[in-house]
């Protein structure tokens, strides 16, 4: 399954290595939303791999974070390649255009990408119509919906933005993720200290109705911060957490400080944030109670990785950016593998 093997890998390294990343990704993505329904045969999870959790019924735990289908438009290509939930986002409420691109890089030693997008997207009003159509297929995959601030709102009236895009795609969504660990966004983070966050969460929970709202925080945390929002969500009631977003750091990297230096602000993902990912999710499953839904996400490559989150407590496992490097069938070749480690535990 290595990037650099199969047509893939050979796809890559020729073409797609030396495209402007955020161009690739929307060349991959226009093909992605073209991909036939009768092509989900070929890659639709094994039975043994469902899992119940929040609710509602995974085909498999693993699926695509929220980054790659941004405007709600790939739900069902996605779902044909194998993701049992594709996590939409981030969504704002006002549509914005991001931050200036350039905007995302491969740091291809790493297996990991830093971006700046900033949340660049249409507004909920036109993920809505989107998400609607999702929703009235009989065959999808289960959909979270990201959602964030939107840039020109201030982090003061945060709330209310929050909750007029709560108001328009909770009804929508099969989950909700409140996002407030993004690095892309000024003042973002700063709504992961609790006495903003309690009421926030507060309100978008009342707002969602039956609709399961969970908070999505940063590796960047302390573990006592991580811990005090894990005990924030339990007792607010809130069914789960994600974690983690990407990093600002820099640390342990391959690739040349030159090239990670010109790459400028932004998270990074991929690889590199394998061991903070794991370590945050073992904390938090350590602090939680069992029937608490915990979904690890960064640094997820092979289905190994997907069983170690699994067996250290993660109900879900997300990856996005193994899949730039992994291709197409990467989704697939996870659930295959899961299935394998299962029968030989078993």
């Amino acid at each position: 399954m290595a990037a650099s093997s199969g047509l893939y890998g050979l796809l890559f390294r020729l073409v797609l290595s030396r495209m402007d990343p955020e161009a690739a990704h929307h060349l991959a993505f226009r093909v992605i939303r073209m991909l036939p329904g009768f092509l989900r045969g070929l890659s639709r999870p094994h039975p043994s791999l469902a899992v119940e959790a929040l609710g509602l019924r995974f085909d498999s735990p693993f699926g695509l974070a929220a980054g790659f289908d941004k405007e709600a438009a790939g739900i069902r290509g996605l779902g044909v390649l194998g993701f049992g939930h594709v996590e939409v986002g981030t969504i704002t409420a006002v549509p914005q255009p991001g931050n200036p691109t350039p905007r995302l890089f491969r740091l291809i030693p790493d297996r990991a990408v830093i971006n700046r997008m900033g949340f660049n997207n249409a507004g909920a009003a036109a993920a809505a119509r989107r998400l609607a159509k999702a929703r009235r297929r009989r065959v999808r995959p289960v959909i979270g919906v990201n959602i964030g601030k939107s840039r020109v709102v201030a982090v003061e009236d945060a709330l209310d933005d929050y909750l007029a895009t709560t108001r328009l795609l909770a009804p929508l969504a099969d989950y909700l993720v409140v996002n407030v660990s993004s690095p892309n966004t000024p003042g973002l983070r700063g709504l992961q200290e609790l006495d903003q966050l309690e009421p926030l969460l507060t309100a978008v929970r009342d707002a969602a109705g039956r609709v399961p709202v969970l908070v999505k925080i940063a590796p960047d945390v302390t573990d006592e911060q991580a811990l005090r929002i894990a005990e924030l969500s339990v007792r607010l009631g809130l069914p789960g957490l994600v974690a983690t977003n990407t990093t600002v750091s820099r640390a342990g990297l391959r690739t040349d400080p030159a090239v990670v230096a010109a790459a400028g602000e932004g998270g990074l993902s991929g690889a590199p944030l394998a061991a903070r990912s794991l370590e945050v999710l073992r904390l938090l499953r350590a602090a939680v109670p069992d029937d608490f839904t915990l979904i690890s996400v960064g640094g997820v490559d092979t289905a190994a990785d997907v069983r170690e989150r699994l067996d250290a407590g993660a109900t879900l496992v997300q990856g996005y950016t193994a899949f730039l490097y992994r291709g197409p069938f990467w989704a697939r070749g996870i659930n295959r593998g899961l299935v394998s480690s299962g029968r030989r535990r078993a």
